[in-house]
């Protein structure tokens, strides 16, 4: 059981340390738009090698359900959250998209009737969401609402949990690479309704920079291939709120990344925001049971 803790844990670590690449890729011209693209296609291709027979589900509500899990874990999740980038404070989306465990597990109540949710869970994601915040702002409390750049992180939070929830469901009935192949493929395809509305101009002198190249195989190959394979394989095995809840680690690496990569100051706040991110986790993992019917 270890294991797929360790497989969640390794998970958002190198979630939270992806803003690196992708700052450096939109500092080379590339759009998100354009990154989501790029790096769901170096994923699909790659997946190809491990998962290269089955291609249809066992029925088409499955199919359908897996449209819906590369809507919300794949394109409308990065578009929403990328754009809201785009108008709002980056600290409010950090701190935002970190209500996802909170959402998933009042989701999980309600749509799962077999999963009772204690109150250690409730304590346990409020005290890690405080650290959050305190480890976003590092000391330097800015807030400015930003209606429409607000209400889309919070619709990227929505989407991700309910992504957890479709694949909770899903994962039990196919294989976890087959879930995962199709995530990226329907993550493709209903990134194309942006695309026509906002096509991408591509240039062969960018693409082939050894600076682009290199981030896009990491975003491609390990941030997504590889982590959307662990993550999946956690929340089969560990179940989705439990999972979801090493999501309140990513700003944590994210803060530690920013330390080392470009100098930037870690304050007393914020290592009293890591211990109760930290905290808080720990008393939200013993907050869950799972109800089995005798």
């Amino acid at each position: 059981m270890y294991r797929f803790h360790f497989l969640a844990i390794l998970t958002v670590i190198i979630w939270g340390t992806t803003f690196v690449s992708t700052k450096v890729l939109i500092g080379n011209g590339l759009t998100p738009v354009e990154i989501l693209l790029y790096r769901f296609a170096l994923a699909y291709a790659g997946i190809w090698f491990f998962c290269p027979r089955k291609l249809l589900a066992k029925s088409w509500r499955d199919e359908l359900l897996f449209l819906g899990l590369g809507l919300c874990g794949g394109s409308l999740y990065f578009i929403a959250e990328n754009t809201a980038l785009g108008i709002t404070l980056a600290s409010n989306v950090s701190l935002i998209i970190c209500t996802t465990p909170i959402l998933t597990a009042l989701l999980s109540r309600l749509f799962n009737k077999g999963e009772r949710l204690k109150r250690h869970l409730i304590y346990g994601s409020l005290m890690a969401l405080l650290g959050v915040a305190l480890v976003v702002f590092n000391g330097s409390f800015i807030l400015q609402i930003n209606p429409l750049g607000d209400m889309l992180t919070l619709l990227a939070a929505l989407m991700w949990a309910f992504y957890g929830l479709i694949l909770k469901r899903l994962g039990n009935r196919y294989p976890t690479l087959f879930v995962t192949r199709k995530v990226f493929f329907y993550g493709i395809i209903t990134l194309i309704p942006v695309l026509i509305i906002s096509p991408i101009h591509p240039q062969m002198e960018v693409l082939t920079a050894p600076a682009v190249i290199g981030n896009l195989l990491f975003l491609g190959v390990i941030a997504s291939l590889l982590c959307y394979i662990m993550w999946n394989t956690a929340v089969k095995e560990l179940g989705v709120v439990r999972t979801t809840n090493y999501i309140y680690v990513v700003p944590l690496v994210t803060l530690l990344t920013s330390a080392i990569v470009i100098d930037e100051t870690i304050t007393v706040i914020a290592l009293i925001g890591s211990a109760f991110i930290l905290s808080g986790v720990y008393v939200a993992e013993k907050g869950f049971t799972l109800r089995r019917n005798s």
